[in-house]
């Protein structure tokens, strides 16, 4: 059996009692980068074998799990932060244990997009995730269907991208258009800007950006219907 167990977005009290009891119980973790994942381990006095799984090794290892959780092995799937799949590694694997009826489990908990949506103040009845735009090919098609999205959207960014991430929506959706920007969710610096896209470009044009980074848009405004 396969469980995908989410991790802490940052504060490290931001885990279930069950993925705790999960991760004490399993043959195997598999950790988007182990080190990360052992201050996670060690907090919770979790003492599991633990082994990377991660997006330039999930194609050459993916047989080799199988044939484990095949023979009756249980393992967790954690990554660095945030639930596994949600722009981590998952998919792969996840799709190889439904192949072979091997059984898949996802515990609820931490997502990073899913506070800052609702604490954005933006529509939430109906929203479109996008995770990380493509950085090069792809990304200005990809900005031009946007610019056309009515629902409320979700972006991960890095810090050292967000400013020049916001000057393009500024280009492509309009400098008025609403936002929110919110990075170290659940950690001591947590912040959250709420405003125009031109209003938040500016305060983080001016600011040494840090941290882990979600950026909601709303959507374009509905024309109305001529009768």
């Amino acid at each position: 059996m396969l469980y995908l167990v989410p991790s802490p977005i940052g504060n490290l009290s931001d885990i279930t009692f069950r993925s705790v009891e999960v991760l004490k119980s399993v043959d195997l973790i598999l950790a988007e980068d182990t080190r990360t994942s052992s201050v996670l381990l060690r907090h919770y006095e979790i003492d599991k074998p633990t082994t990377p799984y991660h997006q330039h090794n999930e194609h050459k290892v993916l047989d080799h799990l199988i044939a484990q959780l095949s023979s009756g092995k249980t393992m967790a799937l954690i990554t660095d932060a945030g639930t596994p799949g949600i722009s981590d590694p998952a998919f792969l694997l996840v799709r190889e244990c439904i192949k072979n009826d091997i059984k898949v489990e996802c515990l609820p908990g931490a997502t990073a997009f899913v506070p800052a949506l609702v604490n954005s103040g933006l529509p939430m009845n109906s929203f479109c995730f996008e995770g990380f735009l493509p950085l090069k090919k792809g990304r200005q098609t990809a900005l031009k269907k946007l610019a056309e999205e009515e629902r409320t959207m979700v972006f991960y960014e890095s810090p050292v991208r967000l400013v020049k991430t916001l000057k393009e929506f500024i280009a492509y959706f309009d400098a008025e258009r609403q936002c929110s920007v919110s990075r170290e969710l659940t950690k001591v610096f947590e912040e959250t800007r709420r405003g125009t896209l031109q209003k938040v470009h500016d305060h983080f044009n001016e600011k040494n950006v840090k941290g882990e980074i979600v950026i909601v848009v709303a959507g374009k405004e509905k024309k109305e219907k001529l009768q």
